[in-house]
This record gives C-alpha cells, structure tokens and sequence, in this order.
C-alpha cells in the first residue's frame, strides 16, 4: 500500500489514465476507507492517497495544474515543459504555443498566445476557461488552434501557408473598407447583405476569420429577442486546407495601393504573377456554418468562379426539399425522400392555417438536386465577393422554401383557408398554386429570385391583371422573405378586391426628422428614398420601415448614402476587430414590428 500512496505513482497513473481512471480510483478508496476494519486507526497509506487524489481531482495544488496541463497538451499533439523555476509551464506546437502563469497554489495567474512571428498576448477568454477549471473548454480551443495550421509537410511549408492566410485576410479588411452605397438602414444587417465581403470579424484565439453573408428577417428577430444568443444566420471561415495538387497562393498583398476601382466597385488586383508567391500544397477554404443546401447548377458555378474542382466523390446528392427538411430537423430522421408529395401546414396568427405541398414528382429532377456544402476551397481574395454573392442566391431561395416546410403534418383535425402547392419552374424560380374560396379557378403566384435582392412576383387570377397587385406582392416578399405570409396578405388582398372594398392607399410622405428612437414607426421606403405611411401592409398586419440619407465620413467625404428597404438604424464598422467588444453601442431608431413569420415557430412573432 506504501507504493499505491507514492506521488510518483499516483502522477504516472494520472497520465496514463486521464479522469475518468481517477474518478474511479477515488471511488474505490473511499470504499476502502469507509469498511469497517478490527483497528480503528485509519490506514495512513490510504490517508495519503486519498489526498493525493482530491488535489488532483480539484486541481488545487501546483503540481496538479500542470499535470492537467501536459495531459491536455499531449491529448491534442503538442509538447510541454516547466520552467526551471517551476512558475510558467509552455504549451508549444510548431506554430504556436501558450504561456501558462501559476502562481504557488496552483491558480493561473495569465495566460499568454504567441502565434508564428509574433510576441506573446494575454488571451482573457484562454485564462477564464483555466480560472474557471473549464479544462474540456481549454482542451478544445487548443484544439481550434492546432487545426489552423492543418496542412501536411514540414515546418517551412506550414509558415508559408500561414503566411498567405494572413495576407488573404489583409486583403479582404482592404475590399471591407472601400466605399458603397448603402442600401440598409440597419449598417451591420446592410454588411452582411449587401456588403463585397459580408460582416468580417478578424480571428483570433484559435478561431478563424468570420464573414456572417446572410440573414433572414426571422433571424434578424431571433437576434433582437435573444441578446445572448450570438450570431445568426450564414457564417463562414475564412481557413486553409490541404490539396492533392499544388496551387499558387499569394505571400503579399495582391490589391495595389492607393486600389483602383472597376465598375462594380471592386479594386483592380495584381496578377499573381507580379507579386510574391508560392506554390503550395494547399488551398484557401471558407468554411459554411451550418453547412448550406445547394442545387447542382450553383455548385457548378462555385468552380466556374474558383478554377478549383469540387470532387463528386465528397458531395452527397438528394431531392433538394429533402435537403431542405434535413437541415431543419423537419423529416422525423428519415435520411432518404420516398418520392412521395411533402404535405405541410403553416399555422398563421388569427388562427389561420395554411396547407403546402411539395410534389415528390416535380422536385426529382436531376436539375432540382442539390448537396449540403460545407467547405468552398479558392486561392484568391477575388473570387470572395462573387463566391458570396452566389452564395447568398442560393440563401434567399433556401428561406422562401423553408418558410413552407414545419413540422406538422396534415390530420383530420383542421381545415385549412389556403391551399397552395409549390412547384419549382427553375434553379432560381418557383410557382405558388392556390385556390381561393370565392373563385372556380385556381390562381398561380409566380416567384423569380434573380439574386438575394431582387425578388420579383407575377400574378396570374382572375381580376388581378394591374401591375400595382405584382408589385405590392413583390413588396411583401422581399420585406418579409416567407411565402405564408405573402400568401397571407394576397389572399386578403384578392379577398377586399373581389368584396369591392376600399384598398388602402399609398400617401403622407414624412422625413427622416419624424423618425423618434423612442418608438418604431409603420413607414416603407419609396423608390425615391423618402418614407410614407399607410402603404397598404399595415392593413395585413405588416408594418413597413423606414429610409434616410447617410453620409459616412469613412467612406469618402462626398459619398452619400440613401438607405432603403430596412430594419435598423446604428453606427457602421465594416470590420470588426475585436469579437468581445460590442461594436454597436447605439440603440436602434428603427425595428420590425412583431410580424416576421418565424420557421421554426410557426407564429408571427
């Protein structure tokens, strides 16, 4: 029992077996030390192991910290060593490594980041996860860091990659930062919709450069109610990969200075040539979180834009609106779509309902299938704008068919007032079939998605051949991206026509003076940036926002900026470089309204 109670021992028996072993060791002398025995004198080698066990358990002891400490690092492949003064212990990888303060007892005094040419930086996230004994937290963000840098090869060859991942990211804070016009009252919602690189957030701790590219209204709710809920909608990281063939990859800026602009707005870059480089074997990657639904034709366009094939062998192809109900968590776990009509029902506030139903035959094109991506390889920061811009297509089109798909399946039970069937037309188009209650023929709500912006509605019904009916629905679309509640506000308006009531009219302009932060206002936007009331949505129980005129000092001294079709109204910073710090601290001027058809809550909120 002598050699059981040794520090030497219970240290290598730590190592090897982790906490779970320890956990069960503890057990086991607790039972020990609780059966009655003929002496009454506890046995003082089961005393000392007892409390060579809890300070490990606990962590309260020096030598018990950097115990976990070398347990951690060699779980994740790096080395560890205490200094000869035995009050930092390195954590070292051979792209970075962390210094880790201890004061006497065993408590973390800081913890210090240094990546590849750098000096060392006290991380505050890294030192409340040790503070805090997070150690499964810790050991995953080690994890993150290690994965930065996962590229095959010697350490020359992981230097020079990293190497070009920081100039990519240089270049695309330099594309964020030129000017534009904006088309958001909401600046960080305009960023992430409308912006050439999206919302950046500069990495950092392990965690890769982040472009949020798309949000949906229903987020955007999600967002407001939920402070502490993080980011929503689209994300993607910016990392690198390894490839089975070499690319060239910059090792400088490609984006000459002062940049010039080309006609979309974009700067001139420098060939690649003309610039340092490097073959490699690897690629820049952006990662999508969550992996985002897309049809073959947009995946094709993926590599038209990059010059860089996607393998088939990595991409898994299904009927689009099994994809669709998969990622949504709506198809019971069923992996496989039987080919069947999908039925559907969207419960609406007033205790409506609606039926939608997605025939199986219709959406068993091979043109209509799609994959979940999850990772677009590219080796050049040009292709980031035009590879978000599609990306955010496919976005708009993946949230219309959503807003028809949830949980609830027919039944006996209800009696729907809408009946719709969703047809696709094309890889950027789909038909609304429905039948209204006072009429013997059926009418079709004709939806094109040209691009994320420009949605554009046709109607065909009996009646309704004035063009204002097409574009006030296209207004509701694009306002609230679902077709329940499109659907919805058709019907009513088909409904007033056929009674011969009154429709509302559109009037009472106002100025970006009358916008008060105290309470939002029921405004839309004109084509000319001016804002009016009583624009018909109100009648539908949607309120529209409003528009105003921005100069932005950032942005050249003679740009203005009109800002239209939008939710908010707060300060821009195209670049945000510091995650933890809240970059907008102003309160907003101009918020939804409780009307967004929510996907996952099947209410208008």
């Amino acid at each position: 029992m002598a050699v059981v109670g040794s520090k030497s021992f219970i240290s290598d028996l730590h190592s090897k077996y982790a906490e779970k072993t320890w956990n069960e060791t503890f057990k086991l002398v607790r039972r020990c030390m609780d059966k009655s025995r003929g002496d009454t004198k506890p046995c003082e080698p089961l005393i000392r192991c007892l409390k060579i066990l809890h300070e490990a358990l606990n962590v309260s002891s020096l030598s018990a910290m950097v115990s976990r400490l070398e347990i951690m690092a060699k779980q994740r492949g790096m080395g560890s060593h205490l200094s000869p003064t035995e009050t930092t212990c390195y954590l070292t990888a051979d792209m970075f490594y962390l210094e880790v303060l201890l004061l006497p007892g065993g408590e973390v005094e800081d913890v210090k980041l240094a990546q590849h040419g750098e000096a060392p930086v006290s991380s505050e996230s890294l030192l409340q996860l040790l503070k805090s004994k997070k150690f499964e937290e810790f050991s995953v963000k080690l994890k993150g860091l290690s994965s930065l840098y996962n590229i095959p090869g010697d350490n020359e060859t992981k230097i020079k990659v990293y190497t070009a991942l920081q100039f990519l990211g240089k270049d695309l804070q330099k594309i964020s930062h030129l000017p534009r016009a904006l088309r958001e009252c909401n600046l960080q919602v305009d960023m992430i919709l409308n912006g050439r690189i999206g919302y950046l957030t500069a990495g950092s701790e392990g965690i890769p450069m982040t472009i949020q590219y798309y949000i949906s209204p229903s987020d955007i709710l999600l967002e407001m109610s939920d402070s502490e809920r993080g980011s929503v909608g689209q994300l993607a990281l910016v990392t690198v990969g390894p490839t089975d063939s070499t690319h060239k990859l910059q090792m400088a800026s490609v984006i000459p200075q002062p940049p010039q602009l080309d006609a979309q707005g974009l700067p001139l870059f420098s060939p690649l040539c003309e610039v340092l480089n490097e073959m490699m074997p690897a690629c820049f990657q952006l990662k999508l979180q969550p992996p985002l639904p897309m049809l073959s034709s947009f995946v094709e366009k993926l590599s038209q834009i990059t010059d860089v094939a996607i393998a088939d062998a990595d991409l898994q192809w299904a009927p689009f609106p099994q994809l669709m109900m998969t990622l949504l968590g709506e198809n019971g776990g069923n992996k496989t779509w039987d080919g069947q009509d999908a039925h559907f029902l969207v419960p609406l506030p007033g205790k409506e309902i609606h039926s939608y139903v997605l025939p199986g035959a219709a959406w068993e094109e091979a043109a209509l299938r799609g994959t979940l991506m999850s990772t677009i390889p590219f080796t050049h920061p040009a292709h980031v704008p035009a590879l978000l811009e599609l990306l955010r297509h496919q976005c708009a089109i993946n949230t219309l068919l959503a807003s028809c798909i949830t949980s609830l399946r027919p039944n006996p039970g209800p009696v729907c007032d809408l009946y719709c069937e969703v047809l696709p037309e094309s890889g950027s188009s789909l038909s609304v079939t429905f039948h209204l209650s006072d009429s013997d023929s059926l009418s079709v709500l004709l939806v094109n998605v040209a691009d994320s912006r420009k949605l554009t509605c046709s109607l065909f019904a009996v009646g309704s051949e004035s063009e204002s009916m097409a574009e006030y629905v296209s207004r509701v679309l694009k306002r609230c991206m679902s077709i329940p509640v499109t659907m919805r506000a058709l019907n009513r308006r088909l409904s007033k026509r056929t009674c011969g009531e009154p429709l509302p009219a559109c009037s009472a302009t106002i100025s970006t003076a009358d916008v008060s932060p105290a309470s939002p206002l029921p405004m839309s936007c004109e084509a000319d940036g001016s804002l009016s009331s009583g624009s018909g949505l109100e009648s539908i129980g949607i309120p529209t926002t409003s528009s105003a005129v921005f100069s932005q000092d950032a942005m050249g001294p003679d740009t203005t900026a009109t800002v239209a079709e939008s939710a908010f109204c707060l300060p821009v910073a195209e670049v945000n470089t510091n995650p933890t710090a809240n970059p907008y601290p102003c309160a907003s001027v101009c918020v939804y309204s409780h009307w967004m058809h929510n996907n996952h809550l099947p209410e208008l909120i």
